[in-house]
């Protein structure tokens, strides 16, 4: 299979955290345009917790800003499988349900593995995990905005709710949570994908990596 990684000394793990609507996406998806098959993305995101036992209202209610809301324990494990060169089935997150779905995808260990999330450096097992760490740092108001258009366009949201949402939980978590973590990245990147020299930089470095894992 084109990119995938022969060894675990062929694997790079890259983090790239941010709050909501930072342009962690537009980077991540950079990348991947950018290096093809030879990268493979695992979203925090797919890891929120199951709860079947809830009603749709009650699931509405939750905190998904908080660590809790993750089950981040099953992504350490499934990135450690990666890094040993162990194909996963990775949970695949329902928004607009705010439920898991029964399906899963099959994910490959490839030559690059991007972990992307807002939470991902809070969990210092998960942290320690990565080879580079990247934080994603955009303006507060800009976000907001960002988050919005996702959750109405993309996610199926009323404005009430996504507005409700971002002032009881997400700027609270953020400020709690994610703005902190930020102690733990080796690069900060202001603007996401938007920041062409950053983008660059880390180009070189995947390429590198990737033309010298290369048989």
């Amino acid at each position: 299979m084109k990119g995938e990684a022969k060894s675990v000394d062929d694997i790079m793990i890259i983090g790239i955290a941010g709050g909501t609507g930072s342009g962690k996406t537009t980077l991540t998806n950079r990348l991947k345009e950018r290096f093809g098959d030879d990268v493979t993305v695992v979203y925090h995101d797919n890891y929120y917790k199951r709860h079947d036992d809830m009603s749709y209202e009650e699931r509405s209610l939750l905190n998904y800003d908080h660590p809790d809301a993750f089950d981040t324990q099953l992504m350490i494990e499934h990135i450690q499988k990666l890094r040993q060169g162990i194909q996963i089935e990775c949970p695949i997150y329902d928004f607009a349900d705010h439920n898991r779905s029964d399906e899963t995808m099959v994910i490959h260990p490839t030559k690059v593995i991007v972990i992307e999330g807002i939470l991902i450096f809070e969990n210092e097992i998960l942290r320690n995990l990565m080879d580079i760490k990247i934080f994603v740092d955009t303006d507060a108001d800009v976000r907001i905005l960002r988050r919005i258009l996702r959750d109405v366009q993309e996610r199926g949201r009323s404005l009430d709710s996504v507005v409700n949402q971002y002032l009881t939980t997400v700027k609270p978590m953020h400020e709690q949570f994610v703005e902190p973590s930020k102690r733990s990245s080796d690069i900060i990147v202001l603007e996401g994908g938007n920041n062409v020299v950053a983008l660059d930089i880390l180009i070189q470095r995947i390429h590198n990596h990737v033309r010298g894992t290369m048989v």
